[in-house]
């Protein structure tokens, strides 16, 4: 087995670096908004290249607020799962 260094213009990473720059919320933003984005494009309601743009819509439209316990980080989950969610629902009316 061996690894190479990804290749960033392929892969939007600097989305993960940023969040993980940022700390707080963010990384828990970029997970949720990622699931929900995936989950999408699975089940058909969102092009595959838009996955990145609710991600990224997600990241900067929700502060990256200190997490100090379990629950701070269920709740940036939550919030981020509403707006991707909602994100998705705008492109989805749009393609419409």
């Amino acid at each position: 087995m061996s690894f190479e260094q990804p290749d960033s213009s392929a892969f939007r990473l600097n989305l993960a670096y940023a969040a993980l720059r940022s700390g707080g919320a963010a990384p828990a933003t970029l997970n949720a908004a990622n699931e929900v984005a995936v989950a999408a494009f699975l089940e058909g309601r969102l092009p595959f290249l838009l996955i990145t743009a609710v991600i990224e819509e997600t990241l900067a439209g929700l502060p990256a607020s200190p997490l100090a316990t379990l629950e701070d980080v269920l709740a940036a989950d939550a919030r981020a799962r509403v707006r991707a969610n909602q994100i998705i629902a705008r492109f989805s009316s749009h393609a419409a």
